[in-house]
């Protein structure tokens, strides 16, 4: 069940965190489609537009598609169905030119003067807030690449098994949240199920507007701002990064992956997204070297993560972007006892400090060193990884509090608890972050 449509964008935006950001473009299938597509696509911060299609009906049985029309002249035919229902040429240009007339007005009253986001050679992501029967979605499939999309991707959060069989043939792939065979209606799986207004619609398309644009000031260089690939000097080595800190940001968030892992995270890269919108800056660095993660025994030393996590630290002082901002931790996995150990060795100089999956245990006596306020998450079902937050927890002496995601296991895989994880550090950073300009949620 979800709350809302907003809910069930966050949730599917969690389970799209894996998927490659350069040449994607969300479509939103208007009305109900958009605000869900609107929250995958700030998640993911990648362009967001509307998918405009109207079906052709037979003249005499109109549910019966036998074509469907896009923008910019696009035409798709069903010539099996136009040749069984004997339709002429004069009846099928008849019920194209009434459709056409509904989509330009449609067009007109989405976009206005903006033009459609260009779909040739890029992935087009197709989002609906539910699928019925899958006609609708295939067709803006069908739409969507003969706008020049190289690659269909359809997501919902919710369709029956057989819609999801029907639209197989028309993407390469499929992602929804749920498949419930007893489907009776989208409807049912929404607390709030409010039919959106063609001003929602709008509304978020010009919002999703005016982010990309501030994003594209930011990556220019924008006064008070950065979006950018960095190099952190530590000592011997280099150690890749990528800073953001979004104009007027007084806080900078610091991430210390888990093993196995590296500034690419599709995970921290979510949460990340997350934070920048609250505007909190963040640096995702790696810890070590290609060369340095061979020895698995560099991967588990947490003294040494949690010093290149200080000189990374220092490095983010010294950035003219930072302008002084507060310093908090995020660590996953052992990445958290490495980011705890760190903040142990800092007194008062980390604001807070957030641990998703971590292993806090690790960070042995340090623990009762660190003063940072500290939000320990966990995943309901990670069971061996929450009796050891528990003891840890035990062992500190600051501010700690420990929450626990329903149905999560270690790496917060499972519909919608990523989001959730990523929502509560965002909240625990912005309380305890007096550089952080309120949220307006």
């Amino acid at each position: 069940m979800f709350a809302n449509r907003t809910d069930a964008g966050r949730r599917l935006a969690a389970r799209l965190a894996r998927l490659p950001r350069e040449h994607l473009v969300v479509l939103g299938l208007p009305r109900g489609g958009v605000p869900v597509a609107s929250e995958v696509a700030a998640a993911l911060d990648v362009p967001l537009d509307v998918i405009l299609v109207r079906k052709l009906g037979v003249p005499y049985q109109p549910e019966l598609a036998m074509g469907a029309i896009g923008e910019d002249g696009v035409r798709i035919i069903n010539e099996e169905v136009v040749r069984r229902a004997d339709v002429s040429v004069p009846e099928f240009e008849a019920v194209e030119s009434r459709e056409r007339l509904e989509l330009a007005r449609r067009a007109a009253r989405f976009r206005g003067s903006r033009h459609r986001v260009a779909l040739t050679g890029r992935t087009a992501l197709v989002v609906d807030d539910g699928i019925a029967t899958g006609s609708t979605v295939r067709a803006a499939c069908e739409v969507a690449r003969a706008h020049g999309a190289t690659r269909v991707i359809v997501a919902a959060p919710v369709a029956p098994p057989g819609a999801v069989e029907h639209l197989r043939p028309a993407a390469d792939e499929i992602v929804v949240l749920s498949s419930p065979p007893s489907f009776r209606a989208i409807g049912q799986f929404y607390d709030d199920f409010t039919q959106t207004s063609d001003a929602e619609v709008i509304r978020l398309l010009e919002q999703a507007e005016t982010r990309r644009a501030a994003g594209a000031h930011t990556r220019a260089g924008g006064s008070g701002a950065c979006d950018e690939e960095v190099v952190i000097d530590s000592g011997p080595v280099r150690l890749a990064g990528h800073l953001t800190i979004p104009s007027g940001a007084g806080s900078v968030v610091l991430f210390a992956h888990g093993s196995g892992s590296s500034r690419h995270s599709s995970r921290n890269r979510f949460v990340a997204g997350v934070l920048n919108r609250a505007g909190l800056g963040t640096l995702l660095f790696d810890l070590l070297t290609v060369d340095e993660e061979r020895n698995r025994a560099n991967v588990f030393d947490i003294e040494l993560l949690a010093q290149r996590l200080v000189v990374a630290t220092r490095w983010t002082r010294e950035q003219p972007q930072a302008g002084g901002a507060e310093i908090g931790y995020f660590g996953a996995s052992t990445g958290a006892a490495a980011a705890l150990w760190a903040a142990s060795e800092q007194g008062d100089g980390i604001a807070a400090v957030v641990s998703r999956g971590g292993r806090p245990d690790l960070a042995g006596s340090r623990l009762s060193a660190v003063r940072a306020p500290t939000l320990l998450i966990v995943g309901g079902n990670d069971h061996a990884v929450l009796d050891l937050n528990r003891q840890a927890r035990a062992q500190m002496r600051c501010q700690t509090a420990l929450e626990i995601v329903p149905g999560a296991t270690h790496l917060f895989e499972e519909p919608g608890t990523l989001a959730v994880a990523a929502e509560l550090a965002r909240d625990w950073f912005v309380n305890h972050s007096v550089g952080v300009r309120p949220l307006s949620v």
